[in-house]
């Protein structure tokens, strides 16, 4: 029983594609499931390796960045569960846009020349350069539909205090900056991506995956230019696909919209593109590891005993 799975435990949430515990109320346990969901609806059909791939990814970026802030992770007992502090989350989303893509195009291309409070200069195309990264918060939905918010409306809502955002903002954009400076070492451009924090005391951390295809875009640096001198399609590392898909089979998450039949070719296809971007981000081969439900467990426990010592 998920209630009772683990020693101290003091909670469970069921996530979109993470199934979270609570020990202690001081630290979670974060296990990543090949859940896969696209505009906010989790899809029929689980994705091979996706967990180990976004929590290995994660790992890697959360280490890369602790130079810039505090974050939540303390161990990576297992390739798909992470254990963390527990913090108390502010309710948004840190989104920060390099290039005019997916929902600022939408956007954009829609007539609407403004996202967030953030005004977009006209006679753009798609994905084009931002002149600077901007930030196009969102609000964090417990269930249904994140929401566009702008900078006042967050502080006027109390979602963070004026000091807060101006934390909020500069890790997010310095943590951008990093994560594109990993990125064009390996030949590709973080396009765009979400952060998102948490308090313990006054003390803010980064909290949850961070520069992974289900939180991040990416789009191969070679050739960039000459694709968006001639108008062709950019070459990407995404999940932007999925959504894609979804689009063309006349599903975008709303009502009365149903979600398409995904055959075990589609499947193998996500799942090999989420392999790709690991081994293209990360630079290394991907090991895929199978671990039942009782070795994951063991050792979850091995490691909770060791933070508790």
């Amino acid at each position: 029983m998920a209630d009772s799975l683990f020693p101290h435990q003091t909670a469970f949430y069921r996530g979109k594609v993470r199934d979270v515990y609570s020990i202690s109320d001081r630290w979670l346990v974060m296990i990543a499931s090949d859940r896969i969901s696209a505009f906010d609806v989790v899809l029929p059909r689980p994705i091979p390796f996706k967990g180990q791939v976004l929590n290995q990814i994660a790992a890697f970026m959360l280490e890369k960045t602790k130079d810039i802030c505090p974050n939540w992770l303390l161990d990576v007992p297992a390739p798909h569960v992470s254990i963390g502090l527990k913090c108390e989350p502010f309710k948004i989303e840190m989104v920060v846009r390099g290039n005019l893509t997916g929902h600022a195009w939408r956007t954009y291309s829609s007539g609407k020349e403004e996202l967030c409070g953030v005004k977009m200069p006209a006679g753009m195309k798609e994905n084009d350069y931002f002149p600077t990264p901007v930030i196009t918060p969102s609000t964090k939905a417990s269930e249904g539909h994140d929401e566009d918010i702008s900078k006042e409306e967050i502080i006027a809502r109390g979602l963070a205090k004026a000091a807060e955002w101006d934390i909020l903002e500069a890790y997010a954009l310095k943590l951008f900056e990093k994560g594109n400076k990993i990125a064009a070492k390996r030949g590709l451009i973080l396009v765009d991506t979400k952060y998102e924090f948490g308090k313990i005391g006054d003390t803010i951390y980064l909290m949850d995956e961070i520069h992974t295809p289900d939180s991040s875009r990416y789009f191969y640096a070679d050739g960039f230019e000459e694709r968006q001198r001639t108008g062709e399609r950019q070459k990407q590392l995404s999940k932007e696909f999925v959504r894609e898909w979804l689009i063309a089979n006349n599903f975008m998450g709303k009502e009365g919209q149903t979600v398409p039949v995904m055959d075990d070719e589609w499947v193998s296809t996500i799942s090999k593109r989420y392999i790709e971007l690991y081994e293209k981000l990360i630079g290394e081969k991907f090991v895929p590891q199978h671990l039942g439900e009782e070795e994951t467990h063991s050792r979850i426990k091995d490691s909770l005993e060791k933070l508790s010592a």
